[in-house]
């Protein structure tokens, strides 16, 4: 019934479909025969320019589904616009630059020279781009490649200024002082969508160690943590109200651990009370390293949490303000310092005597030393357990306390599910993971300490007063020297920094330094490759919003959708 194919050859084949296109120009006579139908809108969701190699077999995947949708469709004889897209700025493309270039820290990029980064990153993305296209046609995809958009584009930059400085106006956006995920090597922080799928098991050395209890001489709360390096930071103790504490003594000495977690010492021990953790509530204890500058003034108590509990450590959560978002929160209702050791580098600032000048990831053995030295060390343990990495270059995070930028989200949230809602989604799942997401997403992030990205259109006041720029056009207005703007190579670092402007109101202001995040590029192109903000062509925008049809990986669910 079948003829013998084992001498067909496939690759050769699809060549010979790929001429006989070009040369009777397929493509474009399908679209000029529909051309002026009933539209139907697909928007493609960017994939990142950034592999000289092309495409991997997940990408084929995906891009197989979007060519076959539109070929379908245009049997149906709709209209379409056929218009890829590339993802090209933010930490992924510089992470890769910098191993290009053999630079390894913020600080090698600026001796290399921010602008010959840029024009590397720019010269990467569309090496990379040209890649992926000829790899897309090889496999039989039609898309309309010239027409492709780009994120680094002056005009999609301009319409995310558009959309900041509108959320500026509805007072979403803010500048926020907290603690947040951050990576030493890339000296940048992180945001929450970010660290969804970044984390890997780990194993860490930990250490419980004893504190005197200052109203009880030789009575000691027992502590633990997996980040001996915080310690310096430590402000206070907290215990859960109602779990139990046990009593015990052990040579010379009392140790209150939580009731659950007894086993966990070592030696020989005698039982002689259980108190609840209000009972132990306001008491005062001498810190781990008071004798550091930076711990001048600090008075050390013990504080009432719900959330503490007893799977792991002591029943006792060591608190730092300065090093872990909680922390944060918790110190901030009750007032605490928020003690923050760690420059962008994950260096010790200066006042932490020994450690100041010294990496973060290699003081733990000084930890446990001093900590030995006075007296204050119980044990140490390798502890494994899920800790997060830098979702570029898989460097481990630390957690800093630093000023960045965020888009609100509570006002927004309940229309944003109405929304998702009204979307057909496939799986059906899918939509339940989208909602899931957005009730429970925090405040997004959305500002970063780099440079191949959207930089922000904020200029700031000596005295602290905010503008912020939503075009191009407008930049030139407030420019203190319009002819700069109109120099501007493009709208990206180094350039624009030389920008300054007068306010409304005659105030002189400058650009802050930082870019955005690589989603806001992304997540605005429903909106700037469909002319949203083009007064002359308002019909574009009429004819192709909305997309009847993405398909992308589920990953976008956080970050794309």
């Amino acid at each position: 019934m079948f003829k013998d194919v084992d001498n067909l050859n496939f690759p050769e084949l699809e060549r010979a479909v790929l001429e006989f296109w070009d040369k009777h120009d397929t493509f474009h006579k399908l679209r000029e025969q529909n051309a002026g139908n009933r539209p139907y809108s697909f928007i493609d969701g960017p994939i990142t320019a950034n592999n000289a190699r092309g495409i991997g077999v997940h990408h084929a995947w995906g891009r197989t589904y979007k060519d076959i949708f539109q070929r379908y469709k245009a049997m149906k004889g709709f209209d379409q616009r056929y218009q890829n897209g590339f993802d090209c700025q933010g930490l992924w493309v510089e992470v890769e630059v910098e191993k290009d270039l053999g630079l390894n820290s913020k600080k090698d990029i600026l001796e290399f020279g921010m602008d010959n980064f840029s024009r590397k990153c720019r010269e990467r993305v569309d090496t990379s781009a040209r890649s992926i296209i000829e790899t897309s046609r090889r496999l039989g995809q039609w898309m309309d490649w010239e027409g492709s958009y780009y994120t680094y584009s002056d005009t999609n930059i301009e319409y995310i200024w558009h959309f900041l400085k509108t959320c500026h106006e509805k007072g979403w956006l803010y500048k926020g002082h907290r603690v947040m995920p951050w990576c030493a090597r890339c000296g940048t922080s992180l945001s929450q969508h970010e660290l969804t799928d970044s984390y890997d098991e780990m194993t860490h050395r930990a250490v419980y160690l004893k504190l005197p209890i200052q109203e009880r001489p030789g009575e000691y709360i027992m502590v633990w943590t997996t980040t001996p390096w915080t310690l310096t930071s430590n402000v206070a103790l907290a215990v859960h109200p109602d779990l139990y504490y046990t009593k015990v003594k052990q040579g010379d000495e009392i140790l209150y651990i939580s009731q659950g977690v007894v086993d966990r010492l070592e030696g020989d021990y005698e039982v002689l009370d259980a108190v609840k953790g209000e009972e132990l509530v306001g008491l005062s204890y001498d810190g781990p390293f008071d004798d550091l500058p930076a711990q001048q003034g600090v008075e050390h108590r013990i504080l009432s949490w719900d959330v503490v509990g007893e799977e792991e450590g002591t029943g006792v959560v060591h608190v730092a303000p300065g090093c872990g978002a909680e922390d944060y929160e918790l110190g901030h209702e009750h007032g605490l310092p928020a003690i923050a050791p760690l420059d962008e580098n994950g260096i010790y600032v200066d006042g932490f005597g020994a450690f100041s000048f010294q990496n973060v990831f290699e003081v733990a053995p000084m930890v446990f030393e001093s900590l030995e030295e006075k007296g204050y060390l119980y044990k140490l343990e390798d502890y494994t357990h899920r800790y997060p990495r830098c979702w570029r270059c898989k460097e481990e995070l630390v957690f800093r306390l630093v000023d960045e930028w965020f888009i609100g989200c509570d006002e927004i949230r309940p229309e944003m599910i109405e929304a998702a809602r009204s979307v057909r989604w496939i799986p059906d799942h899918a939509g339940k993971r989208m909602e899931d997401w957005l009730n429970n997403m925090g405040d997004w992030c959305i500002s970063r300490k780099r440079y191949w990205g959207l930089p922000m259109p904020f200029y700031e006041t000596e005295d602290g007063e905010l503008h912020l720029v939503g075009s191009r056009e407008e930049l030139r207005k407030l420019a203190v020297d319009p002819e700069v703007v109109d120099d501007l190579p493009e709208l990206h670092r180094p350039w624009i920094d030389d920008v300054e402007i007068r306010t409304p109101e005659g105030k002189l202001a400058k650009r802050i330094p930082d870019v955005g995040d690589c989603w806001l590029d992304a997540g605005i192109v429903p909106f700037s490759t469909l002319k949203y903000l083009d007064q002359e062509d308002k019909g574009y925008w009429e004819r192709w919003f909305p997309a009847e049809f993405i398909t992308e990986m589920r990953e976008q669910i956080r970050l794309w959708f």
